[in-house]
């Protein structure tokens, strides 16, 4: 079993009379990618600079291998990468150069500090690029920058704050290649995102932050076994069904819940093995179905179960 690498205890941290973050605790373990996802103003930026040593906390504490991060800790500090959602980087300099500069602060430099360059530039795909200035850049290769300028340091762990917003595709196929190479080597990273599917594809583990509190803290399979329905079944049928088979339907096993409008029937499901069963079912009473689609849960359905479904600004 993987070693705890980040240790989040108890943080706290209030604006006013306002608790941001009001007593979160979680792990990251070696080689684990954890998604921290929270509805807007949940706590999530605040939690992200207080674990990064950017932020004091009210109370609480945060450990990186063992050692306490706190503000002026700049050794534990330098083990940490941070890819923050603003762009960092210096408009009229080169990718080369830019990277240069962030590798020195780091205290990189003569041939370790050129190779580190070359290394990072080809992990993000910029080596043909590493002359051009980042005005000439895409969204998206500007932040493949981003991310190639936190990896300087080669730091233990990656946290990354919305590393996709404003990006095509293309460019986020080309982000996801690169944090899965990284996961293969086995760092560590922090993913936080709007974006469920993104997390759905790179989280092997899920913290659910909301009004600074912790409401779940698992791996994405047991967050699915939190809801009722785990899949969904979508059957269009050649004529309506009567009210009886509906009803009957509605008694089968594995059928969680149903909703017959016109032609179509919605079925929630309690497994993704029950769809076969109920497809079988139907046709034995009768039932001709033109078309159907199954689904599974998604991290999208658990995180308004949880949070709710009320609009947040």
């Amino acid at each position: 079993m993987s070693s705890v690498l980040l240790s989040v205890n108890q943080l706290v941290k209030s604006y006013g009379a306002r608790r941001a973050v009001d007593g979160v605790s979680f792990k990251v373990l070696a080689g684990q990618t954890v998604g921290l996802l929270g509805p807007n103003g949940a706590g999530k930026s605040t939690i992200v600079a207080m674990l990064c040593g950017l932020l004091r906390p009210d109370a609480g504490e945060v450990f990186l291998g063992g050692a306490p991060v706190t503000v002026g800790a700049a050794a534990v500090k330098r083990r940490i990468g941070v890819v923050p959602q603003d762009l960092a980087l210096y408009e009229d300099l080169s990718a080369r150069e830019n990277l240069r500069l962030f590798g020195a602060l780091y205290g990189l430099k003569g041939r370790a500090l050129d190779a580190r360059i070359g290394h990072v530039l080809g992990q993000v795909n910029l080596l043909d690029r590493a002359g051009d200035k980042p005005l000439t850049f895409s969204g998206g290769m500007k932040r493949r920058l981003n991310i190639a300028s936190a990896l300087m340091h080669d730091p233990e762990l990656l946290v990354l704050d919305e590393p996709t917003v404003g990006v095509d595709p293309q460019s986020r196929n080309a982000i996801f290649d690169t944090l899965q190479a990284l996961q293969a080597q086995g760092r560590a990273l922090i993913y936080t995102s709007h974006y469920m599917e993104e997390v759905e594809r790179l989280a092997d583990h899920i913290v659910i932050i909301d009004h600074g509190k912790v409401l779940a803290d698992d791996s994405p399979a047991a967050l699915y076994r939190r809801l009722n329905a785990q899949a969904a079944l979508r059957i269009e049928l050649a004529e309506a069904a009567p009210a009886s088979l509906v009803d009957a339907l509605a008694g089968q096993h594995g059928v969680t819940a149903l909703q017959a409008t016109g032609l179509t029937l919605e079925i929630r499901l309690r497994e993704p093995g029950d769809a076969l069963p109920v497809m079988g079912w139907l046709q034995q009473a009768g039932c001709r179905p033109l078309h159907f689609a199954t689904a599974r849960t998604s991290l999208e359905e658990v995180f308004l179960n949880l949070t709710g479904r009320t609009l947040r600004d």
